[in-house]
């Protein structure tokens, strides 16, 4: 008589089980949806919620990481759907925002300039999962999406509240959105500020700089937050030529 076997499943009954963190998975969905939000707010020309929907993402995008670390939380899903959520919120969203405010009226161009800056922060979204253990944790290569988002971003909003139109602003967007794409697939390299230990002591003009900070972006927001990041994705370049200058003094 023939011994009747059990089907193996095709998959282990303890991966079936094993479910997936809550709290840091939270976070990346909450950025998730903001990223989703400013597609929704261009769509119907609401451009200001638009772009400070995607610095809300940033925030998001920001705690999910350190939640993570600090709950001992992470996880191989957590790290995929994070990168997918960025994809979202600091690829499409930013491209689909200026593209929508600014980018439309230029023809061929504006939807090139647009699509040039979603395929390049995927390509650097890519580049940075495959590259995670083998690069220097205290720097980036390339600008990091959620920098470019915000440039981008930071663009719409003080245009917009500086009263220029999109149609007004249309060669600074095009431009902007092509540098932030090419940069972020760029093998410039940029501080991550991962070294800094904010359990270490730090002197005290420290705290009187921090408050300093906050009273400035308090007073204006949408120029300071542009300001800051257009300095930062200048910087990577400023540091690039100074290495390059250093090379040729000692050759």
């Amino acid at each position: 008589m023939p011994v009747i076997r059990p089907r193996k499943t095709l998959m282990n009954p303890e991966l079936r089980r094993r479910g997936i963190y809550i709290l840091p998975n939270l976070f990346t969905t909450a950025a998730l949806f903001a990223g989703f939000y400013a597609i929704v707010q261009a769509m119907n020309g609401r451009f200001e919620y638009s772009a400070v929907a995607i610095f809300i993402a940033m925030v998001f995008d920001g705690l999910d990481g350190r939640v993570a670390r600090l709950t001992h939380t992470q996880s191989a899903f957590g790290a995929e759907y994070d990168s997918l959520s960025d994809m979202v919120s600091f690829g499409a969203a930013p491209s689909l925002v200026v593209y929508e405010w600014a980018l439309k009226g230029m023809g061929k161009l504006g939807w090139i300039a647009a699509f040039v800056y979603c395929a390049c922060a995927a390509l650097r979204l890519a580049r940075f999962n495959t590259n995670i253990d083998i690069i220097d944790k205290r720097y980036f290569q390339g600008l990091p999406s959620p920098a470019a988002a915000a440039l981008v971003a930071g663009l719409v909003w003080v245009m917009l509240d500086l009263g220029y139109s999109g149609e007004e602003a249309r060669w600074y967007a095009c431009i902007l959105t092509i540098f932030a794409g090419v940069t972020m697939v760029s093998n410039v390299k940029y501080w991550s500020g991962k070294d800094i230990n904010l359990r270490r002591s730090v002197p005290f003009i420290v705290v009187p700089a921090i408050g300093l900070g906050y009273i400035l972006l308090g007073s204006y927001p949408p120029g300071v937050l542009f300001a800051l990041f257009l300095g930062y994705a200048l910087s990577g370049y400023a540091i690039w030529a100074w290495q390059w200058l250093q090379r040729r003094k000692t050759s």
